[in-house]
């Protein structure tokens, strides 16, 4: 599932508020000059300030919306939208002026003191107004993002969580679940009713409704995940779990790990000659890492576990604005899931 995104601030869009402003002023122009009695049917000057003010608008809204979709701190943001804008401004302003006193009939009588007040105040003028409306449009667009973006993980959340239920309840793992606990009664009942408990905890936990969670309940659930596994697979399964504690305080998206555990081995062989060892362990870098030789079985088609990562890549991006990185080199598949050390409080669902 794709999340939708706001359309950016684009061209078309500095082509009409330039327009608007620009119309808007030349109104308050043209009724003030009515208002006060002026000949207004042979004064060029209201068509030459409407071009003016709608080129130095057009100008400065292509600067700012440039600026303003640009991957920086908002306060380095503001800072060039302002330096920028006032430049900008300023020339432009310069240069029209100029050609406004030369276009009317007594320009040459104009002052340089009232040119350059004339100068400073559409400079100044222009960039408040179109710094104020950039800001309050980018904000207002994120805000519309971030709507779009939490009903698409709440879509989403919901989704993971019933074909993760379904995942485990699908006849086929409830026939190899109950058939491992027969087995198990009557012969070792103390580690049948171990199985059992371990089994109803999995079942727990793919019904909890968290969006987010810490690591060390994920590393709880996997545990007894895998300990349902190796009854299946005895020794010729191996998984090493090296997690520093420190990071049991550290959020991850529920049944993270589990897929990459699931994926490894639904999609590789698994036998006394050739045993899957998967490695789960933290990097450097706070992420936790899982890894295994790679010994994929002939008859498993790989779609399903290429769309399950591709999931998993999305709600990572989705929610918390991180990558997961994905590697397969040198017969040695890895995943590195980023973990998150603080949460904002609207995020803890």
């Amino acid at each position: 599932m794709r999340n939708k995104q706001i359309r950016p601030l684009s061209n078309k869009t500095a082509l009409f508020a330039a327009l608007g402003l620009s119309l808007f002023l030349n109104a308050i122009i043209f009724l003030a000059r009515i208002y006060n009695g002026r000949d207004i049917t042979s004064n060029p000057s209201i068509t030459i300030t409407f071009i003016e003010n709608f080129i130095i608008f057009y100008m400065l809204f292509l600067f700012n919306f440039r600026i303003i979709q640009n991957e920086w701190k908002l306060k380095n943001k503001v800072l060039v939208l302002v330096i920028g804008s006032l430049l900008i401004a300023f020339i432009l302003s310069i240069v029209l002026s100029w050609a406004w006193v030369k276009a009317l009939p007594n320009g040459s009588n104009i002052s340089l003191k009232f040119l350059t007040t004339i100068v400073l105040s559409i400079s100044l003028t222009a960039t408040a107004i179109v710094v104020l409306l950039t800001m309050l449009h980018f904000v207002w667009d994120q805000r519309l993002q971030n709507i779009l973006n939490e009903q698409a993980l709440i879509t989403e959340n919901i989704r993971n969580r019933y074909e993760a239920l379904k995942n485990q309840v699908n006849p086929h793992f409830l026939f190899n679940s109950l058939n491992t606990l027969n087995g198990l009664i009557g012969f070792d009942d103390d580690k049948a009713h171990e199985y059992v408990e371990k089994l109803s905890f999995i079942f727990r936990y793919t019904m909890q409704h968290n969006t987010v969670l810490k690591l060390e309940k994920e590393l709880n659930f996997i545990r007894s995940y895998i300990y349902l596994m190796k009854i299946r697979y005895s020794d010729n399964l191996q998984v090493e779990i090296n997690c520093n504690e420190k990071y049991n305080a550290y959020y991850i998206m529920p049944f993270s790990l589990q897929l990459l555990i699931e994926n490894a081995v639904k999609h590789n062989v698994i036998s006394n000659k050739y045993p899957l060892i998967i490695t789960v362990d933290i990097t450097d870098h706070d992420s936790i890492r899982v890894r295994n030789v790679i010994r994929l079985k002939s008859d498993v088609d790989g779609d399903n576990g290429k769309i399950g990562l591709a999931n998993l890549s999305e709600r990572y991006q989705l929610f918390f604005h991180k990558k997961i990185i994905i590697t397969n080199t040198s017969g040695v598949f890895c995943v590195e899931i980023p973990l998150v050390k603080e949460l904002e409080t609207t995020k803890r669902m």
